[in-house]
């Protein structure tokens, strides 16, 4: 049996030794202040400095350093209690050396189960941190439902090392100081609308605002924690009914769904397996929602005012994500997709047609503003919800269609509620596509006849004569194949621009915008097409800087799908070595653990944005894929070569 030594080398009664997962905890180690940094005050790290943890309803983020610093909780969306990313006031958990230390970590094979080893002069023990999946939950059933627990394991493996424990949530994003209860097992924190109950063998003293500790743990020794959510009000005691969740039987589950999604067989094996498991990562398993990041206001440039919410499922990613999850995983994964979706829009009339939702289907995701934070280094506004709910993007019509074609053979009879949504989404595809827009950057000033938009209309014309057959009574070929010529001939004529030598980003303008690689991408042109390659060519020597490919010229930082996408379109045209070589610059961006955020700064700077982001490793996943089929090709085309020699 593993013992924990306290500072002051007393034991409590026999009546609070209590058992979890089959270690012997025992209560009542000295408890002394802890050092500074332990307190809410302290610089945040850098967005690569953080792990991440979901159990597919939730996320939390955790530092290098054992601080876990975001948990929104029991939603991807819900209100943080512990915000520290955002604010040094607004919450976190620390359980680390008191003692100067180094550290390594990894993920335990194919999970989100994270293990952080810390090293002092005196010792070395690990820190293994995981969000509980559901005791039991096994493939495809991982994430259906949470114990909303989060699970801490610290074992030393070297030595001795003084370990300290600050656990200071603040709920509601910071705003609500909960009241903290001693109980037998360890600490209450109630506040708000949530409570925290934290399990621990490590008496604790509350002071302060926080419930903190200081202990020594030996060679062998195994100390477990865990921090379990409820409603203040009206919900049940934290895992009552059931076995326990445990770290093990967490990380068997994460492993269970990786055992499934074996079929990827090609280049960059390990980059796209960690993708796919961030993508799961990112999903709400209960709708089959993926949410865009698991932060918001993680800002798009350090101190600037570009900080939006991206807990939220956006439809744009809908096409790109079915494909990354086609490739890396199975039809099962993208296939739940379209279930929450035609659920979540409801009968579309003549409304707006929105183009994201809450993970369970809301339509109303009002922004507002957290003045009461101070934001990531002090970059504000902090902002919750997303404006762009209410906007006009009319790309997502192409999106959508262009998802369920790709999925044509795996999704069986359609029902008859996707059956009409598919064709109003078409039909309004021919109706509306002359019209500007937001565009998928999602502008805020005033809308534009933006090239990418026209050319996913025309995606969503293509697609659904393509599934005409499997949509009902209201589908019309003749009508949508009128209007698909149709934009086929404006984009040609309207968006190539002479002075700039290549497609731009809007209708009369010549200014570039990567966002027109999507082109071959979605079949629109061949990459091989002369003016199309040329834009690539014009793409690459303009907007790629430093390793990454700005969005447009202006734009201070790398964005990695872009990078991804030139990455595509480079293998489409048989650069392959030039392909390979993007792909290797933007994979360079991947911290430790193989996360990237949205953007990055050039030259080898910083990640900047919401992260872990599915765009990027949905960008990873294709383009790998991409650059395998173009190897093969070339491998094919020398081996003909030869044998015609």
């Amino acid at each position: 049996m593993a013992s924990v030594t306290p500072l002051d080398g007393t034991w409590p009664d026999v009546q609070h030794l209590r058992l979890f997962s089959d270690v012997a905890i025992r209560k009542g180690p000295s408890i002394v202040e802890p050092t500074e940094e332990t307190g809410s005050r302290r610089r945040q790290p850098p967005i690569a400095d953080y792990g991440f943890l979901s159990d597919c309803h939730s996320a939390a983020l955790v530092d290098s350093r054992g601080s876990l610093d975001w948990w929104c909780v029991p939603r991807f969306d819900s209100p943080s209690v512990f915000g520290r990313l955002l604010d040094p006031d607004a919450g976190h958990w620390v359980i680390r050396p008191v003692d100067e230390f180094e550290t390594e970590r990894h993920y335990v094979g194919d999970s989100l189960v994270l293990r952080s080893i810390f090293r002092t002069a005196e010792g070395e023990m690990t820190l293994t941190d995981a969000a509980a999946l559901h005791p039991g939950a096994r493939g495809h059933d991982l994430g259906l439902q949470s114990p909303h627990t989060l699970l801490r394991r610290a074992e030393g493996v070297r030595g001795t090392v003084v370990l300290e424990i600050d656990f200071a949530p603040r709920m509601e994003y910071g705003r609500t100081e909960p009241h903290f209860r001693s109980v037998a097992a360890g600490v209450i924190a109630r506040g708000g609308p949530a409570q925290l109950t934290l399990t621990s063998p490590i008496a604790l003293r509350c002071k302060n605002g926080s419930a903190r500790a200081q202990f020594v743990i030996r060679s062998g020794d195994v100390v477990e924690f865990r921090a379990s959510y409820q409603p203040s009000f009206g919900g049940s005691p934290p895992e009552e009914s059931g076995r326990l969740a445990t770290i093990e039987d967490t990380q068997t589950a994460w492993q269970s769904l990786s055992q499934l999604h074996q079929g990827y067989r090609g280049r960059f094996g390990s980059e796209v397996r960690r993708s796919a498991v961030v993508l799961q990562g990112l999903t709400y398993r209960p709708s089959g929602a993926i949410v865009a990041a698991a932060t918001t206001s993680l800002p798009e440039r350090m101190g600037g005012e570009l900080n939006f919410d991206y807990r939220y499922a956006w439809l744009r990613d809908l096409s790109l994500t079915t494909r990354s999850l086609w490739i890396a995983a199975c039809p099962d994964e993208p296939a739940r997709l379209f279930d929450w979706f035609a659920n979540a829009a409801g009968k579309i009339g003549d409304e707006l047609f929105q183009i994201m939702y809450g993970v369970a289907g809301e339509r109303d995701l009002t922004e507002h503003t957290l003045e009461h934070l101070s934001g990531y280094h002090d970059s504000r506004p902090v902002r919750v919800g997303n404006q762009a709910w209410t906007q006009v993007q009319l790309d997502v019509f192409g999106e959508v269609l262009d998802a369920v074609h790709l999925l044509r053979d795996d999704l069986g009879e359609l029902e008859q509620p996707l059956q009409q949504l598919l064709v109003v989404m078409a039909d309004r595809a021919a109706a509306e596509w002359s019209e500007p827009d937001a565009g998928m950057w999602e502008s805020r000033d005033k809308p534009r006849q933006y090239v990418s938009s026209k050319v996913m209309c025309w995606v969503a014309l293509d697609r659904a004569i393509s599934l005409c057959d499997r949509l009902g009574d209201g589908a019309d070929s003749g009508r949508w194949a009128v209007a698909r010529d149709e934009i086929r001939a404006a984009v040609l004529e309207q968006a190539w621009s002479s002075a700039a030598g290549a497609y731009t980003g809007a209708f009369a303008s010549d200014d570039l915008d990567a966002s027109v690689l999507l082109m071959p991408l979605v079949g629109f042109l061949p990459a091989h097409d002369e003016r199309m390659r040329a834009t690539i060519e014009v793409i690459e020597r303009d907007l790629g800087i430093g390793g990454l490919v700005r969005r447009w010229p202006a734009d201070a930082s790398g964005f990695l799908i872009c990078t991804f996408w030139l990455a595509e379109c480079l293998a489409m045209i048989g650069e392959v070595d030039r392909a390979e070589a993007w792909f290797l610059n933007a994979n360079g961006y991947v911290n430790d653990l193989g996360l990237l955020s949205e953007e990055a700064v050039p030259h080898g700077g910083p990640l900047l944005g919401n992260f872990p982001q599915a765009f990027s490793h949905v960008g990873l996943i294709n383009a790998a894929w991409r650059i395998t089929e173009a190897s093969k090709a070339n491998d094919s085309s020398l081996k003909q070569d030869k044998e015609t020699a």
